[in-house]
């Protein structure tokens, strides 16, 4: 439920009107304006009288939201959430791509590839320390060593990092350590995970579940706006489909859909959703033209070789060719809009 005051609505009245809400057992979701002034109700409302509130002078109009995400939810927070990373933001127009390797496999590898993706445009700098392998037997990462030297990356390059977390065991390292800390697709119904990450203010990259409703995926990020962090950040990779050509099946759609039903950023990982380098740029391309506020791509200097992933990874000159056309093409965009 919301109720819409009215703008002229004096501080006693709001205070009044907060503190029988309280009372009843809900907390206050409020988010406020050039031209309108909202109290998102969240917490069980079926027993609410709309016709109580709707007879106050300090209220315009309620709203019934059906949706059982709130604080993700558009209508609680009309205006788009920008997530600030060390100075540079993601979201409303605010359009960057993070780049890096799949995994991080030694120090000379990290610090190379970052040197390489700034030099290109890349805003951050990912790379897997814990990597959620299928196999057991397939290579799970440095863990904590790929932790230091991804920071040993951004003390060369001064990029903010991207690195997934796996469980609550490393919390404390990643606070200490990472900029963003990625949710995986595995993981994006880890609740006891997400509510721990509700409890800090660090941002949250989360990644859209094998085969997760969009639903399904905001309420993955409610549970971690409930816990009090705002900074989430949408990651769309593909879900699994019938289809077996590409890894997964990328849904562009969910881009639009996201962007009309809830406020968060949202950004597309095409490596991941095809699984072949060579679809990459088309995707990219096609997500920056319907809306998406950034991407995530792999790169890696030897895809070959690579310990994970090298078939989905470009090299460092075709990932520059990549970003020089984004670059147009975004410029284009904003002109056309």
């Amino acid at each position: 439920m919301i109720i819409v005051m009215n703008n002229n609505v004096g501080e006693k009245a709001q205070l009044e009107l907060k503190k029988e809400i309280k009372e009843m057992g809900l907390s206050i979701h409020e988010s406020v304006g050039a031209n309108f002034h909202l109290l998102g109700l969240v917490g069980d409302t079926q027993n609410v009288s709309v016709e109580r509130f709707s007879r106050l002078n300090s209220v315009e109009k309620i709203i019934k939201v059906q949706e059982p995400y709130k604080k993700a939810n558009r209508m609680f927070h009309p205006e788009n959430t920008v997530v600030d990373i060390l100075g540079t933001k993601i979201g409303d127009g605010n359009f960057k791509v993070i780049a890096g390797p799949c995994s991080v496999e030694s120090e000379e590898q990290i610090v190379e590839l970052a040197k390489e993706v700034k030099a290109s445009g890349a805003s951050f700098l990912r790379g897997g320390a814990f990597k959620p392998r299928t196999s057991p037997y397939s290579f799970q990462g440095l863990e904590t060593e790929g932790i230091s030297l991804l920071t040993k990356a951004r003390e060369v390059t001064g990029l903010p990092i991207v690195s997934e977390i796996m469980g609550v065991k490393f919390l404390d390292q990643f606070i200490e350590n990472v900029d963003i800390i990625q949710v995986g697709a595995r993981n994006m119904q880890n609740f006891d995970l997400l509510k721990a990450l509700g409890q800090i203010n660090k941002p949250i990259l989360l990644k859209r579940g094998l085969s997760a409703t969009i639903e399904e995926w905001l309420m993955s990020a409610e549970y971690i706006l409930a816990g009090g962090n705002k900074n989430v950040i949408l990651c769309e990779r593909g879900i699994r489909t019938f289809e077996k050509y590409t890894r997964n099946t990328l849904d562009l759609s969910a881009i639009p859909v996201i962007k009309k039903r809830s406020h968060l950023p949202v950004i597309v990982d095409p490596s991941h959703a095809t699984g072949e380098w060579w679809m990459v740029e088309s995707l990219a391309k096609a997500a920056l033209a319907v809306g998406a506020d950034g991407l995530m791509i792999e790169v890696h200097n030897n895809p070959e070789k690579a310990l994970c992933d090298g078939y989905q990874s470009l090299k460092p000159k075709r990932f520059k060719q990549v970003m020089q056309k984004l670059n147009v093409l975004e410029k284009l965009l904003k002109e056309l809009a």
